[in-house]
C-alpha cells in the first residue's frame, strides 16, 4: 500500500514536523510505503529547521527531524497527497479555504482519528517549556497511529 500524507501547522517548526516523524514511524513499524511530509500555513519559517525542542523531543523518541525544513502550503499539494492533516482546528479551516477545485486530498483534523479525541487540537508548544513539546509528540504519536489505522480500514474496505 502506498499513500501520501502530508502534516500541516502553523508555520511547520513544531507539531507538524513531530506529527510527519511519528507517522514515518508509525508506517514503518506496520510496513507499509508512504510519502510523508509536512508543511506549514504561514510563511515564517520557510527554509528554517524544525524548534530545537522539537528536535529535541523526537530525538529522545528515536527519531532525528534535524534534516527537515520548514516550507508553506502550495495549491499542488492539495493535488500530489492523498490526505492532508492539520493539527488544529484553525489550520483545518485555512486548508479547507486554500483547496483548489479538484483536489484529490482528503482533510482532517489529526486527532479525529483517535477515539475519544476528535475536534480536539494538538496544543502548540512554541511558547511553552519542554514538557509541552513532550504532550504534543504524546499526541502526534496518538494521531499517527490513529491515521494509519484509518488508512488501512480503508485500504481493507
Amino acid at each position: 500500500m502506498a499513500v501520501s500524507v502530508l502534516f500541516v501547522c502553523l508555520g511547520n517548526i513544531c507539531r507538524s514536523p513531530l506529527a510527519e516523524a511519528a507517522f514515518r514511524a508509525e508506517a514503518e513499524r506496520l510496513g507499509f510505503d508512504v510519502q510523508v511530509d509536512s508543511a506549514g500555513t504561514g510563511d515564517w519559517h520557510v527554509g528554517r529547521p524544525p524548534d530545537r525542542r522539537s528536535i529535541a523531543v523526537a530525538a529522545r523518541n528515536g527519531v532525528d527531524i534535524g534534516d527537515l525544513r520548514a516550507r508553506q502550503v502550495s495549491p499542488a499539494d492539495f493535488h500530489r497527497f492523498d490526505h492532508i492533516v492539520a493539527l488544529d482546528r484553525e489550520n483545518l479551516a485555512d486548508l479547507r479555504r486554500m483547496q483548489p477545485g479538484g483536489a484529490k486530498a482528503r482533510l482532517s483534523l489529526l486527532l479525529d482519528h483517535v477515539p475519544g479525541r476528535e475536534g480536539d487540537a494538538v496544543a502548540d508548544p512554541y511558547h511553552g517549556e519542554e514538557e509541552h513539546f513532550d504532550i504534543a509528540w504524546a499526541d502526534a504519536l496518538a494521531g499517527a497511529r490513529g491515521l494509519a489505522r484509518t488508512i488501512i480500514d480503508a485500504e481493507q474496505a
